[in-house]
C-alpha cells in the first residue's frame, strides 16, 4: 500500500472530523492513520462467551448477556440528582442497568421489548445485579458487525471517556481504518527473516492484533510485531556503535609500560579477582585498538571498580596521556581522591582533587600543571566541565554513576581534546542485562560479578517494629565489640518536613536508649551544611561516634570499614535498589556485617516481594531484575531516562527472550552487511531510513 494513505491527517477518517481529532491529538498523540494503526490494544475480552444472568458473579468481570429491556424509568437520588434506570431480563431473571449522565439521549436510543446484547462490568446490590453505562447492541447488528473472538480494549483517558469516545468507538474507528485502506500495508522485514523466523506477514499481524481471530492468531501477531519492534531499535544501536568505532578515532595506546608493569607486579593491595582480569583485559584491547573505547563497567558496590579505573589510567599514563575521574558528589569526589593517591603512593604519579571547595590558588596550581602535563590524574566534580580547565592532553575520562549526569555534561569532556577521550563509564546500580541492551546497546559493557576475597556476605533480616527491643540488644552487643551502626530514615520529597519530623523523633528515641556518656551519636540530612555534613561523617569515620543517624544522603559515598549493622527503618517506603545500595556501605571491612530491614506489619504485596527478595540475596542483578519486574523499565531509569522507552507493542521486561533474539538477528546481518546495501536487505534499508527520520525512541538513548 502507498505509505502516503497513512500520512492522512486523523480528522479526514470517516467518524473522527475536526472535535474528535483534536481529542485524538491531545490525549493519545494520534496524529494520522498511521498512528492509529500502530495504537495497540492493551488487553483482550473473549466475546465469544455469553452469560445468563442467574450465572453473575460479583468479580466486576466484563460480561456479555443476550436478553431484551423491557422497562425505562428515571430515579431520583441525592440533590437534584437523577439517574436513568431499565430492567433488563432473560429467561433466567431480571438485572437493572444504570446510567448517570446522557438521559435525553440514551432514553431516545433504547428499544424496549427487542432481543439485543449488553456488554460491561457487572457488580450486585443486595441480591439484584446492575451494570453501569453498558454497551448495547441489536441482535441484528450484532451478528453484522466485524466481530472477533477476542475483543480489543484500548488504552484510554479520562477525558476521552467524559466526552464519549469510549473502547466501542475506538473499535469502530478501527474498522473504518481497514476499510479504507483495505487493510494493505508496506511489508517491513525482508523475506529471509519472515521464513527463518516462521513471522506471519506485517498485514496479518496488523489485522490480527486489532481483530483477533483466535487466541493463536493474537500470539502470532503479538510476536510478529514486538520482534520487529525490537529489531529495529536494536539494528539502530549496534549501527550506532559500528559507526563510532569505524568514524571516532581514538587514541591508540598501544604500550603497557613501567607504570602499569610496576603497580601490577609490586604494589598490588590483593590478588585481583577473575572478573577484575577480565574486565581490565577488555579495557585494554579497546583502548589499544584505533577507535574511541565508550565502555560501560557494571559492579556492586565494593566489587573493585575503583582498582579498574586506576589501572586503566595507568596505561593512558604509560602512553603519555593524562587521565580524569569525575564524579557526582564531593563527598564521592573525595572518597575516590583517598582510594586513588593511597594505591598509588609508591608510583610518584601527580593525583589532584577539584571541587566547588577548591581553594582559588590551589586552582590556579592545577589549572597551570593540568596545561602543561605535569598532572597526571584530575579527579573531581562537575567543576572538571568548566572552560578554564585545559588538558594538555587528556587520553581517558573515568565517569562514576553516569545517570547523574546529562548528555551535555558528557560531551563538554568529549571536547576538553581535539580527539576525544577514552570514556569509562562506571555505575554501581546494577542495569539488568535486558535493560542495558536496551538503554546502553550502543556502549560496551563490561560487569565485575564477583567480590574480592575476604568479604563476607552482609546478612539481611527483615524484622517488625514490635521487635525492636531485640533488634536494640543486638545493636548494644555489636558496640561491645567495637563496632558501628548507621539507623537510615526514608526521605519523601513531597513532604520534607515529615522526613525531618521522621529523623528527629527517631534521633530522640535513639538518644534515649543509647545515652551519653556512654553512646555517642552522629545526625546528617540534606538540610545541613556542607561543612557540618563533613564534620559529622568525619567524626564517625575516625571512630568518635558509635551510631549514625541519617537520611539516605548516605546512599552514595563513603567507606567506613568499621561500620557493621545497617539499620533501614520503615523500609517499606524504600525501592529495591535503594535498599541494595543502602546495604552496600556496610561489608566493608573483614567481619560479618548485618542489615536489619524494620517494617510495620501492614505491608503491601510488592513491598513483602522487596523484603524477601533482600533477605534472599546480596546480588545486585537478581535485584535489579525483580526491581524491573515490580516498577517497569520508565522508573527504573528514573525520569531523565523514561523517555527512553516509549514502546509501543514490547515490553522489555516480559520480552526478554525476544530482545535476545532479536538484538542476535541484528549483530548477525549487521556483520554481513553493515550498510544494508545487498539486495536482499533493500527493505531494512528503507525502512530503517523512514524509522530513523520520524525522531522515534533512538535518538533518546545514552
Amino acid at each position: 500500500m502507498q505509505q502516503n494513505l497513512l500520512e492522512t491527517p486523523i480528522e479526514y477518517l470517516k467518524g473522527v472530523g475536526p472535535n474528535r481529532g483534536a481529542l485524538l491529538r491531545k490525549e493519545l498523540g494520534i496524529h494520522k492513520y498511521g498512528h492509529l494503526l500502530n495504537f495497540f490494544p492493551n488487553r483482550y475480552i473473549d466475546r465469544t462467551r455469553y452469560y445468563k444472568i442467574n450465572e453473575l458473579q460479583n468479580n466486576a468481570a466484563e460480561v456479555q448477556i443476550i436478553g431484551k429491556i423491557i422497562n425505562v424509568k428515571t430515579v431520583e437520588f441525592g440533590k437534584n440528582q437523577k439517574r436513568l434506570v431499565a430492567t433488563f431480563a432473560d429467561e433466567t431473571g431480571q438485572m437493572e442497568l444504570v446510567w448517570f449522565q446522557g438521559h435525553k439521549w440514551i432514553r431516545e436510543s433504547l428499544k424496549l421489548n427487542e432481543i439485543c446484547v449488553i456488554f460491561g462490568k457487572c457488580t450486585s446490590f443486595g441480591n439484584t445485579f446492575n451494570m453501569a453505562h453498558p454497551e448495547i447492541e441489536l441482535m441484528t447488528e450484532h451478528e453484522k458487525s466485524l466481530r472477533s473472538a477476542m475483543q480489543a480494549v484500548y488504552p484510554s483517558t479520562e477525558t476521552l471517556a467524559n466526552r464519549g469516545i469510549s473502547n466501542r468507538v475506538m473499535n469502530k474507528l478501527m474498522q473504518q481504518l481497514f476499510q479504507e485502506t483495505q487493510a494493505q500495508f508496506s511489508e517491513t522485514l525482508p523475506d529471509y527473516l519472515i521464513a527463518e523466523l516462521k513471522l506471519i506477514p506485517k498485514n496479518a499481524a496488523l489485522f490480527n492484533i486489532h481483530f483477533p481471530k483466535s487466541a493463536e492468531a493474537l500470539a502470532k501477531a503479538q510476536f510478529r510485531l514486538k520482534f520487529e519492534e525490537l529489531f529495529y531499535i536494536q539494528l539502530q544501536l549496534i549501527t550506532k556503535n559500528l559507526i563510532r568505532k569505524h568514524k571516532i578515532k581514538g587514541h591508540p595506546f598501544t604500550k603497557v609500560g613501567a607504570y602499569f608493569n610496576d603497580f601490577y607486579n609490586n604494589h598490588l593491595p590483593f590478588e585481583l579477582t577473575n572478573a577484575q582480569k577480565r574486565v581490565i583485559k577488555e579495557i585494554r584491547i579497546d583502548m589499544g585498538s584505533n577507535a574511541q573505547m565508550n565502555r560501560l563497567l557494571q559492579g556492586d558496590v565494593g566489587s573493585g571498580k575503583t582498582i579498574v579505573a586506576l589501572m586503566s589510567m595507568l596505561i593512558a599514563l604509560d602512553n603519555g596521556f593524562q587521565s580524569c575521574l569525575m564524579a557526582p558528589t564531593e563527598i564521592l569526589a573525595n572518597q575516590h581522591f583517598n582510594g586513588l593517591t593511597e594505591l598509588a603512593k609508591d608510583l610518584n604519579i601527580n593525583i589532584k582533587i577539584l571541587t566547588g571547595s577548591t581553594k582559588i590558588a590551589a586552582r590556579r596550581i592545577i589549572h597551570e600543571e593540568l596545561e602543561n602535563g605535569t598532572l597526571h590524574i584530575l579527579i573531581g566534580t562537575h567543576a572538571l566541565l568548566e572552560d578554564k580547565v585545559k588538558f594538555q592532553n587528556l587520553g581517558l575520562a573515568v565517569i562514576d554513576e553516569q545517570h547523574r549526569f546529562g548528555v551535555e555534561q558528557r560531551s563538554k569532556l568529549w571536547k576538553k581534546n581535539e580527539i576525544p577521550p577514552h570514556i569509562l563509564v562506571m555505575t554501581a546500580t546494577p542495569i539488568p542485562r535486558t535493560l542495558a541492551m536496551s538503554l546502553y546497546g550502543d556502549l560496551d559493557i563490561s560487569v565485575i560479578d564477583e567480590l574480592p576475597p575476604g568479604r563476607k556476605p552482609i546478612q539481611t533480616v527483615h524484622r517488625f517494629d514490635s521487635n525492636r527491643l531485640k533488634v536494640w540488644k543486638f545493636i548494644r552487643d555489636e558496640i561491645a565489640l567495637g563496632r558501628q551502626i548507621y539507623i537510615v530514615y526514608p526521605l519523601i520529597q513531597e513532604s520534607e518536613k515529615m522526613d525531618f519530623k521522621d529523623l528527629m523523633d527517631g534521633y530522640e528515641s535513639v538518644s534515649r536508649d543509647f545515652p551519653l556518656p556512654q553512646y555517642s551519636i552522629s545526625i546528617l540530612h540534606g538540610k545541613m551544611k556542607p561543612a557540618d555534613k563533613d564534620a559529622e561523617m568525619k567524626r564517625f569515620a575516625e571512630g568518635k561516634t558509635n551510631i549514625m543517624v541519617a537520611t539516605t544522603v548516605i546512599e552514595v559515598g563513603v567507606n567506613i570499614p568499621n561500620a557493621s549493622v545497617m539499620i533501614i527503618e520503615s523500609a517499606e517506603r524504600f525501592g529495591l535498589s535503594q535498599l541494595h545500595q543502602l546495604r552496600g556501605r556496610v561489608g566493608r571491612g573483614a567481619e560479618q556485617s548485618y542489615c536489619i530491614l524494620m517494617t510495620s506489619h501492614k505491608l503491601s504485596v510488592d513491598s513483602k516481594t522487596r523484603m524477601e527478595t533482600m533477605v534472599s540475596t546480596n546480588d545486585g542483578f537478581e535485584i535489579a531484575e525483580v526491581d524491573l519486574k515490580l516498577r517497569g523499565p520508565g522508573d527504573l531509569m528514573g525520569t531523565q531516562q523514561s523517555g527512553v522507552l516509549n514502546l509501543q507493542i514490547a515490553d522489555i521486561v516480559r520480552d526478554r527472550d525476544i530482545l535476545m533474539l532479536a538484538r542476535n538477528y541484528a549483530l548477525k546481518i549487521l556483520k554481513d552487511d553493515a550498510p544494508m546495501q545487498k539486495p536482499e536487505n533493500t527493505i531494512l534499508r528503507t525502512t530503517y531510513i523512514e524509522l530513523t527520520k520520524k525522531k522515534n525512541i533512538w535518538n533518546y538513548i545514552s
